[in-house]
């Protein structure tokens, strides 16, 4: 029962911060912000809320507009015994498998065939806090640290800025959760007789930490392991066997997961992620973003609507307590030994990557691939979880000598006595800052600081009762607690619980999209009305869409759409969000859009007014093109620019002429027949054609390579049609073609 008291000091510091979740039936979702920000959803509580529904933290949407939504599909598509492949809801079509953060192959998705799937969705959240803090309290303890310090890194590790700020996006977090895992396996492994057994765990670990879909993090997270492996391998004297091990792990790693990297790398070569990102303020940790480690809310918080800093508040944010901050500084002065280096050294290098520093605009200098897309302030997560297991160490070292703590007490007073003296002569130190700014930060300072002095009274109190054992560990006890609140507390301030109501309800504008739009299109002419994704959830077909991969060729499409003029030169601007409003460009037909959303009246010959619910109206466009139709001429091209030229030029003859990319023996006289959507599931199209000769089928979805189409069950070439669509040549006669989405 000893042995298990960790476990449920541990739990129950986890279960007093999701104590909405398990007690008052509040999910940690923001969903908030779904019925708070956008419409139909604020016109559907409008006499309830005539001003909106309050919402708690406008700065995390993501989770309900990305990784909610794509996981969502992703499990409707499992439980019909499909591969969640293929995403037709949002730009047109989109992969999804090939999205990484869908995620839909992670192991743990078993709990969404148990549970209803907010419900598992809440349980994956809570089940974050819960497997960091044990499996960092196991490696800990593996290191040879006593109990209470293992407790105190757990805790300051699931409580870390990073971890809370990404906690709710449920992919991040389970990606990082495992590393402290993957660590105690390579320490068992060089020490274990049956170390065979611990390279599978580590591979079970890789495994379940890249499906759980943040590829950057992973990335991370590899960097770290592969230094620890070798950190543990030449302090073993080079033992080759432990060499050929890791080798054959890595081998397996990839040979199992490459159901998920392959789509994956695919996609990546196919989008344009690395030509339409924009290197924007607060790319890079600001240096006088470090404060924020002493004082989390000096430059104030989303949640109280005060937050004066650069950019982003959770990309930008590393705090990792102020307890553990002393004993991470604690840390570093006591007798070092490798691991003390090891991650001191990690903390370092993330840190110099983190900032604009020379050596962090390597990748871009360089332009390595992948890396140069890569966000630096990501790598937060290595040095929140290098300080975790400092500040572990740090008070390890306390409880068993406490020699020169007084140095950390000693340097923790003068930052915060320098932030204080900064904040009180700003007029000369701080001149360009707002005195309203200046106030927020005064008042953020109070509690960090409080907490500071409590840490400076145990400490002293620790070394004055340092002979008396048990007064010590009681001192101890009081820091891990002081800890666990003040996490507890930062934790709170940032993260969301709502009603299960909030989450996508149906409104009487969702109502009449899913009963009258079918397989037709829609799109918005406002960014407040049902943003992208959220299409997905209900399963209407959209032509926006927010992820960051997209398919290049879409995105020039759009791009030209929304320019109203054949320019699809990089950079196209949209940074991962594509939503298109030019609603009276005429390439909007051809993408089989048929009802558009408005905050306002639109007096267009082409629209007419079908449905409204308080703001919200809804028009249907008569002039929409069938998703499926045959043409009469088509235009063979070899560049994207020339398919823009002809489709500008060729604006108001679409339905006729198309222009198609590829080699092919040029044909005449082609036929204008019948095409019918008899079938139009995720993954699969079938259409039935009649035509009087030979003719040329266009479908205005998403060209990709893995799509691959049939004709009378005999495969033939997909074309890229109309810059993005898909184009294949029929032959006369009445037919079956399927369009069918494999793997890659």
């Amino acid at each position: 029962m000893r042995k298990l008291l960790p476990f449920f000091i541990l739990s129950a510091i986890i279960i007093v911060f999701f104590r909405q979740f398990f007690l008052q039936n509040l999910l940690p979702i923001p969903s908030d912000t779904i019925v708070g920000l956008y419409n139909p959803f604020r016109d559907f509580y409008a006499i309830e809320y005539p001003r909106g529904i309050p919402f708690k933290n406008f700065l995390i949407t993501d989770p309900v507009r990305q990784q909610y939504p794509w996981r969502l599909e992703s499990i409707v598509q499992e439980k019909k015994w499909e591969l969640p492949l293929w995403n037709p809801y949002n730009f047109a079509g989109n992969p999804l498998l090939g999205n990484l953060q869908s995620a839909g192959l992670m192991p743990f998705n078993f709990i969404f065939f148990l549970l209803p799937f907010a419900i598992a969705w809440s349980v994956l959240i809570v089940l974050q806090s819960f497997l960091g803090g044990f499996f960092m309290f196991f490696y800990l303890r593996n290191r040879k640290l006593s109990v209470l310090p293992s407790l105190f890194g757990a805790t300051v590790f699931i409580f870390s800025g990073f971890f809370i700020s990404w906690l709710e996006w449920g992919t991040i977090d389970f990606v990082a959760l495992w590393l402290p895992l993957i660590l105690l396996s390579i320490d068992k492994a060089f020490v274990s007789k049956k170390k065979w057994l611990w390279y599978v765990l580590c591979l079970f670990s890789l495994c379940f930490a890249f499906l759980a879909g943040h590829a950057q993090t992973f990335l991370y997270e590899m960097f770290c392991a592969t230094g620890y492996f070798l950190l543990r391998f030449f302090s073993e004297k080079g033992k080759i066997k432990h060499l050929f091990f890791a080798v054959g792990l890595l081998v397996v790693f990839f040979l199992i997961t490459a159901i998920q990297w392959l789509p994956f790398a695919q996609f990546v070569l196919h989008s344009s992620r690395e030509t339409d990102l924009v290197m924007s303020v607060g790319w890079f940790l600001p240096y006088q973003h470090l404060i924020t480690f002493f004082v989390p809310d000096f430059f104030g918080n989303p949640t109280t609507l005060n937050y004066w800093g650069v950019w982003n508040y959770a990309e930008l944010t590393g705090y990792v307590g102020i307890v553990g901050l002393f004993f991470v500084l604690y840390a570093l002065f006591i007798k070092k030994e490798k691991t003390i280096w090891f991650f001191f050294g990690t903390c370092l290098i993330a840190l110099f990557l983190a900032l604009p520093t020379p050596f962090a605009y390597v990748p871009e200098i360089l332009h390595i691939p992948f890396l140069v897309t890569l966000q630096p302030t990501r790598i937060l997560f290595l040095i929140d979880f290098s300080l975790a297991i400092l500040a572990a160490f740090g008070l390890h070292a306390f409880l068993e000598n406490g020699k020169k703590v007084y140095i950390a007490v000693t340097f923790v007073s003068m930052v915060f006595g320098a932030i204080w003296f900064s904040v009180f002569l700003h007029s000369s130190l701080l001149p360009m800052v707002s005195l309203e700014n200046i106030a927020v930060a005064k008042h953020n300072l109070v509690f960090p600081s409080i907490i500071f002095m409590l840490t400076v009274f145990l400490i002293v109190l620790g070394q004055c009762l340092r002979t008396k054992k048990q007064f010590l560990f009681i001192v101890v006890i009081c820091l891990v607690v002081l800890a666990a609140l003040d996490g507890i507390r930062f934790a709170d301030k940032f993260n969301s619980f709502t009603k299960g109501t909030y989450l996508f309800p149906q409104t009487k504008t969702i109502q009449f999209l899913r009963s009258h739009a079918g397989i037709s299109r829609i799109m918005t002419t406002d960014s407040q009305i049902l943003p992208p994704n959220f299409s997905l959830v209900y399963h209407l077909q959209s032509v926006d869409g927010y992820d960051p991969l997209y398919i290049k060729e879409y995105g020039e499409l759009i791009a030209a759409i929304e320019r109203n003029k054949p320019d699809i030169h990089e950079p196209f601007g949209f940074n991962r969000i594509i939503t298109p409003h030019n609603y009276q460009n005429q390439l909007i037909n051809l993408l089989g859009v048929r009802y558009i959303l408005s905050l306002t009246d639109l007096h267009d010959a082409s629209l007419q007014k079908v449905f409204t619910e308080g703001q919200t109206r809804v028009y249907e466009n008569k002039n929409v093109f069938p998703r499926a139709f045959f043409v009469q001429h088509i235009e063979q091209v070899v560049t994207s620019e020339e398919s823009i030229n002809f489709l500008f030029n060729s604006k108001d003859n679409l339905q006729t002429n198309a222009v198609v990319k590829g080699n092919f023996v040029h044909m005449d006289n082609l036929q204008k027949g019948n095409a019918t959507i008899t079938s139009y599931t995720d993954n699969e199209v079938v259409i039935q054609t009649k035509n009087s000769g030979d003719g040329f089928l266009v479908l205005s979805d998403s060209f990709y390579p893995a799509w691959h189409a049939y004709v009378d069950g005999k495969e033939t070439k997909i074309y890229p049609t109309d810059l993005a669509l898909r184009g294949v040549f029929v032959p006369k006669g009445i037919h079956v073609v399927k369009f069918t989405v494999h793997l890659f």
